[in-house]
């Protein structure tokens, strides 16, 4: 109902392996370009009797389907794309699609048991702190103890959870923030596109146009987006 191109790379979801389950996260490992090795959705479950399902529903819809594994599985097999562009990768764009597939959930019929629900709002809070703690650290002069703090009077995770994503923040400048910054982008595109083109506006052809392209900056979805608007907007 939403998609309109499907990516033809095969795609499992694996339990992350033994020997770096204890400190890995759940994440996306793309396919091969040539289509012979599957994207794999690894998630780590150390503890069997302790873990948690609460975000599941949320965590696939951003690594596999419809987010990671669907737009970097339809860029790597897009023929019109040039062989560096198939593999290029900009996080504002690429973590603001997983995010805003996320969003996507009601209208996928997802979301029902509201235990799942809470995952979702979770996620939500989580990236919108990361605005907050990664701005404080790179450019308001925050210590790292006081961004814990933060987090952990923001959003429901623990405190080695949240310990572990600040010193991420603190060895990475800025990739938090990417998540949400293009989430907003591609909320706000949408928003201008159903406004425009009102009841000509297809959810299909959208998400098309923004996958069509791979992964860019920002700057060149919002030129592509609001070029096709102003093409498909009646005088």
């Amino acid at each position: 109902a939403l998609f309109s191109k499907q990516p033809k790379t095969p795609f499992e979801v694996r339990r992350t392996e033994a020997f770096r389950e204890a400190s890995a996260s759940a994440e996306y490992n793309p396919g091969s370009l040539d289509g012979t090795r599957p994207g794999i959705f690894y998630v780590p479950i150390p503890d069997v009797t302790s873990y948690n399902t609460y975000s599941d529903e949320d965590l696939f819809l951003h690594e596999a389907i419809p987010g990671h594994h669907f737009q970097i599985s339809l860029t790597q097999e897009n023929e019109s794309l040039p062989q560096f562009r198939k593999t290029l990768w900009y996080s504002a764009y690429g973590e603001g699609w997983a995010l805003y597939t996320e969003s996507l959930g009601k209208e996928l019929g997802l979301y029902t048991d509201p235990y799942q629900y809470f995952g979702m709002l979770g996620a939500e809070m989580h990236r919108a702190v990361r605005l907050v703690v990664d701005t404080g650290l790179h450019s308001k002069g925050w210590s790292r103890e006081k961004a814990i703090q933060y987090s952990l009077d923001n959003e429901a995770e623990s405190e080695a959870s949240i310990t572990a994503e600040i010193e991420r923040y603190m060895a990475n400048p800025g990739q938090a923030l990417s998540y949400k910054i293009g989430q907003l982008k591609i909320l706000e595109l949408r928003a201008k596109a159903e406004a425009n083109l009102g009841k000509d506006f297809d959810i299909k052809v959208f998400h098309e146009k923004v996958l069509e392209v791979g992964c860019v900056p920002l700057a060149l979805l919002e030129e592509k987006i609001m070029n096709w608007i102003s093409d498909n907007t009646k005088a």
